[in-house]
This record gives C-alpha cells, sequence and structure tokens, in this order.
C-alpha cells in the first residue's frame, strides 16, 4: 500500500522513482548503492520477514541505517547509533541564484569528503555526487563550503550537505547555497525538503529564517546484525 506522502517514507520513494538506478533490492527491502549512500527502506507495509531480508542483505555483523518511524528492530539487535532528526518543507523559500558558487562534480569529491568529514553535515560517500546538483564556495581554489542535492521523492527533492569550513563561518555562504540549490529545484518543478538532527537548533532555525517549515520529526537507527540472524 502506497504512503499517505511520498515524505513519509522518502528514501523508499526515491529508490523507487528518480533514484531507481541506484537501488539494490533483497526481498522487501531497498537501498541505495552502498558507495552512493547508506540508506536502507524498509516498505511503508511488511509482513514479519522484513527484519530477515534485512539480516541477509546486510549480512552478520552488517551495520544498516533505518528510519524508525513505524518500525521496531528486533530485540537481540545492537543499537548502534539512535539519532533523532526533523524534516522541513518549502513553506515560503524565496530561491536565489548565487553567481559565484561552482558546480561540482567527481573530480571534487576528494574536497568535497574532507570538508564533509571536518564540518559533519551527513554522509556522504565517493558516488553520493552522482544524486544531483552540488555547488560549492572557492576561495584561492579551495574548497570552503557545498549544498547539494539528495533524496528525491516523487515531486520533491532534498537539500543536503550543507557545510561550511569554520574559517569562513558568518557570512552567509551556507543561506546562499541553499537558496541556490533550491533555485534549480524549482526550476525542474519540484520542491525542496530538508533534513536535520533535532539537536542541531541553530540549523533549523536558519532553515526556519528561510522559509522552510518543520513537517515532522524522525528517528534514524544504526542498527546491527547479529550473527545469529542469518542462518
Amino acid at each position: 500500500m502506497a504512503s499517505s506522502s511520498p515524505l513519509d517514507h522518502a528514501a523508499w520513494e526515491s529508490l523507487h522513482g528518480g533514484h531507481a538506478r541506484f537501488a539494490q533490492w533483497h526481498g522487501q527491502v531497498v537501498r541505495y548503492d552502498p558507495e552512493v549512500a547508506p540508506f536502507l527502506a524498509l516498505p511503508p507495509e511488511s509482513d514479519a520477514d522484513v527484519w530477515r531480508d534485512v539480516a541477509e542483505f546486510a549480512g552478520p555483523g552488517g551495520v544498516v541505517s533505518v528510519n524508525l518511524a513505524a518500525f521496531s528492530a528486533p530485540a537481540d539487535w545492537e543499537i548502534v547509533e539512535d539519532i533523532e532528526g526533523v524534516q522541513l518543507v518549502d513553506d515560503g523559500v524565496v530561491p536565489e541564484p548565487f553567481p559565484e558558487a561552482v558546480r561540482l562534480g567527481p573530480a571534487d569529491v576528494p574536497e568535497i569528503i574532507d570538508l564533509v568529514e571536518r564540518t559533519r553535515p551527513g554522509p556522504f560517500r565517493k558516488r553520493t555526487i552522482e544524486l544531483g546538483t552540488y555547488l560549492g564556495v572557492r576561495d584561492n581554489g579551495r574548497l570552503v563550503a557545498l549544498a547539494g542535492e539528495r533524496m528525491n521523492p516523487p515531486g520533491w527533492r532534498e537539500i543536503s550537505a550543507v557545510c561550511t569550513d569554520p574559517a569562513y563561518r558568518g557570512r552567509g555562504l551556507a543561506t546562499r547555497l541553499v537558496l541556490a540549490v533550491a533555485a534549480g529545484i524549482r526550476e525542474r518543478g519540484e520542491t525542496p525538503l530538508m533534513h536535520a538532527l533535532a539537536s542541531n537548533v541553530n540549523a533549523i532555525r536558519l532553515y526556519e529564517s528561510l522559509g522552510f517549515r518543520l513537517r515532522r520529526r524522525s528517528r534514524i537507527v544504526a542498527v546491527r546484525v547479529p550473527h545469529a540472524a542469518v542462518a
């Protein structure tokens, strides 16, 4: 049965739609190619075998990140990380081009990963760049800020990987990049959305000031598959 909104199961809907080319299936569950993104999606409605499918997919000792808004992992699965997040949607964003920003591509990935590892906006893999448009700001050739597109539920595009080198914060670079990425999303007839850690109140305030509205809270849990779960 389809979910009431594609945003309720963003990864699932993305992998059935605009990101189907990145999908890897096993039984009821689907995940992004691990080189692209770390997300595994459970179906909106599933039977008791869904966790067996997850276990076989990830393998004994494997760790997967799952949105547990409507599910509970088996009691004997180790919770490696438990994150409360928020989902925000466009509710009056005024997009604005950023002419000084540059389009980033595969050749920029090592620099992107370096900046992401230093600023921690969320996961970025060596092929994440393929998910959509990524824009960056360079100073004397050095990448100092970026933002781009990640999940793609029907009609929507997620703005993600928003980060700025600590030495360049306070200059409005994140704001300008978010609005520039939003401009490209709107030009394609899609609507921007964002996700953030619930604890990142400064980022949430910024996004709300730009015209994003809190839609829902979510729980992302990284769980480890016990060896006994895979026969």
